[in-house]
């Protein structure tokens, strides 16, 4: 309890300097957080306002309290003077929004053409959307917004080559950023007041409920009495939580300041302990079945259901988790770490007397799978949240209420900000075809190699995660590389088909209307050189039409989906890995483990990050057959089991350099792709036979001691 104590004033620089010393203020922001939880379900169940208008809402809504709540600068947080200026911009932030309605339709009478007016408001609110951001992120996502509405005015026809653009004038893009369905107030805005805000109340509801604490307790029991419990404790307390937070810092300080010192006391070394958490606090974004902003705006992209991508989340998920779970078992042994009882009750009574607090998770699933949208399922969860809190002494009556409305608002205020902003850029990117030059120039450096582009991709989801939050790395990321990577996922299929002499009539077809002059036996098994070779002569405006028809529509929407959750798992990695990893530095600060060295921890233990990715992009992982998924997710568990063993050098004892090979053998074994059944149950039996192996010579080892002593 000391050492939570001790930790939880330094937690401050990883949060967002606030106003305290002003009471009345913090009445009105929380009044004001309410209005915007109550208009927010009012848009999403029974209003019929122009979604304009309701983007424009949700825009001056937030940042009314974006600029009362968070200062200019974290000096400024007690002076008054400055609380005025801010007092202006939320003024200004009402005024946009205000005159849209005003506005709108005289703009359109003129043939949408400015007025003094129209240019004051629409440059206004950009302004307004820049200086919240860097308040709220940062510095990167300002300068990202300033270089690329200045690309398409200015710069963007001085570049030559691919990336010249003749450019638009200042009035077009003004009316394309603020005026239409494509720039602030477009889709991406759209997905944040529908889906995100209702998922994040329902978190907030679930919090405020004791949900919260019911899943640490159920951690500590599940986990509590077996060896390294602690650190099982912080995987799955972490994950579940992570999954309802929505962020990956405000998980691991709201569950670290309980499991870090927990994994302490129990003999874990400190610089583990925080990346453990670091580790598994990232995972939380992966978990269904929520999974934060970026599975809506990548249900919006690929208009695949918002259940189908949970469904296909669970396996990739578990796979995670255990390897972090592994890296636990690993390090408990190797520490000697005991079994420590940190739960004095059985996990079945712990279940049962928190039961209720499973309703409303049983509601949102049952809802989603049963059709219906995933905001009309979260409204509904929210009610059956109140209503299952009527069954514990936790009731939440009209003053519980009014809480998590407030504290949902209040999470949500950075992020509706920044959604609204990264409108702006994907704006530009559709708007310049800047997205197809892109996904084009690294199709051409990855020269048709499937590995390369998955590289290329880490690397610059690592380098935009140093400056963005990681959904807004999934938005501009999916938006230049998806394109690309689906189209070589699906040609990788192809070319299986081909192999294979698999290929549906019609597509063959195509294929001979594409490239006569190569009259092939389509029907017929063929070498890959060949298959490949005669897929490169296929014009690129036929592409499209022969992988519909090749694959059909259910393989090509699961290609799509595989790139995109390809990159919405690379996109996470920006919280484990240094130089800039928030995630782990919020807990080397809790740990008092230099930030830098712990990060370099937490991305060691975060392997998964990289190994779910290539399984998605080269085996059947995402899928509708439940049973090869199963089988490659069993296979892939128990390889990435070994594989860590290889690089630890550590299983249930120490290995030598002869089993740390074997134990890598078996790995690759077990996840390599395209690899027959045969092999893969040879390295299963060859890992757990080196697991027994390593279990009997480390028993031996502990007792020679004794036997010694006693002769």
């Amino acid at each position: 309890m000391d050492n939570t104590q001790q930790t939880q004033p330094e937690l401050t620089q990883f949060e967002l300097p606030q106003r305290t010393d002003f009471p009345l203020l913090d009445t009105i922001i929380s009044v004001m957080g309410v209005l915007m939880a109550a208009l927010h379900i009012w848009f999403n169940t029974l209003a019929t306002l122009p979604e304009l208008w309701v983007s424009a809402t949700h825009f001056a809504g937030f940042a009314i309290i974006c600029a009362l709540w968070y200062p200019a600068h974290h000096s400024l947080k007690r002076s008054k003077i400055a609380l005025g200026v801010d007092i202006l911009l939320a003024i200004a932030a009402l005024a946009c929004l205000i005159y849209i309605p005003l506005a709108e339709d005289a703009l359109y009478e003129r043939g949408v053409t400015f007025i003094a007016s129209d240019w004051f408001f629409s440059i206004l609110a950009i302004i307004v959307i820049i200086e919240l951001i860097r308040r709220t992120i940062g510095w990167f996502i300002p300068a990202l917004i300033v270089l690329s509405l200045s690309y398409v005015t200015v710069w963007g026809s001085w570049v030559e080559g691919m990336f010249h653009f003749p450019g638009l004038s200042a009035e077009t893009l003004l009316y394309r950023s603020f005026y239409s369905s494509e720039g602030m107030f477009g889709p991406i805005s759209r997905i944040s007041w529908s889906y995100v805000f209702m998922f994040i109340l329902f978190g907030a509801f679930l919090v405020r409920s004791g949900a919260g604490d019911y899943i640490i307790n159920v951690s500590r029991a599940a986990a509590g009495k077996v060896v390294g419990g602690p650190g099982f404790v912080a995987v799955m307390g972490s994950g579940l939580m992570g999954s309802v937070s929505g962020s990956s810092v405000a998980n691991t300080v709201s569950t670290g300041v309980i499991t870090i010192p927990l994994m302490q006391r129990a003999g874990f070394p400190a610089r583990f302990a925080a990346g453990v958490e670091a580790a598994a606090s990232t995972g939380g974004q992966l978990m269904p079945p929520v999974m934060g902003a970026g599975a809506f705006i990548m249900a919006s992209y690929t208009q695949i259901p918002y259940v189908d991508i949970i469904s296909v989340s669970v396996v990739p998920a578990l796979i995670y988790f255990l390897s972090v779970g592994f890296f636990v078992r690993i390090e408990a042994k190797r520490s000697g770490v005991q079994q420590v009882t940190i739960a004095t009750e059985p996990v079945r009574k712990v279940l049962l007397a928190g039961w209720h607090y499973l309703i409303p998770l049983v509601v949102l699933v049952s809802l989603l799978v049963s059709g219906f949208t995933p905001t009309y399922a979260a409204g509904i969860s929210i009610i059956a949240v109140v209503l299952a809190s009527w069954l514990s002494p936790n009731k939440m009556g009209p003053k519980a209420i009014y809480e998590a409305m407030a504290q949902g608002a209040k999470n949500m205020a950075t992020t509706a900000v920044l959604l609204t902003g990264i409108g702006l850029i994907v704006n530009v990117i559709s708007t310049t075809g800047i997205g197809n030059t892109f996904s084009l120039m690294i199709n051409e450096w990855a020269n048709g190699s499937l590995l390369i582009m998955l590289l290329l991709i880490a690397l610059a989801s690592l380098i935009l995660g140093m400056g963005l939050p990681v959904t807004a790395a999934y938005i501009v990321l999916g938006t230049l590389s998806a394109p690309a990577l689906y189209n070589l996922i699906a040609e990788e299929q192809l070319l299986e088909l081909m192999v294979a002499g698999q290929l549906p009539e019609q597509a063959q077809a195509i294929f001979m209307l594409a490239a006569p002059e190569k009259m092939v036996a389509l029907s017929l098994p063929m070498p890959l050189a060949e298959a490949q070779q005669l897929l490169t002569l296929v014009p690129a405006d036929f592409m499209s039409t022969l992988l519909d028809q090749g694959l059909g529509l259910e393989k090509v929407a699961l290609a799509l989906l595989a790139a995109h959750l390809i990159i919405f798992w690379l996109s996470q990695d920006s919280n484990v890995t240094p130089p800039v990893c928030l995630t782990a530095f919020a807990a080397a600060t809790i740990a008092r483990t230099p930030p830098m060295r712990t990060g370099l921890t937490a991305w060691k233990i975060a392997k998964g990050l990289y190994l779910v990715p290539i399984l998605m992009a080269y085996t059947a992982l995402i899928s509708w057959d439940w049973i090869t998924v199963a089988t490659l997710g069993g296979f892939a568990m128990l390889g990435a089991y070994a594989l860590i063993a290889a690089i630890e050098g550590y299983l249930e004892g120490e290995l030598n350099l002869a089993l740390r090979a074997l134990a890598l053998i078996a790995g690759v074994a077990l996840v390599w792709p395209d690899i027959s059944i045969f092999i893969r149950l040879v390295g299963a039996a060859v890992f757990l036979a080196l697991f027994f192996y390593s279990r009997r010579t480390a028993a031996s080892s502990q007792t020679s001691p004794q036997l010694t002593s006693s002769q």
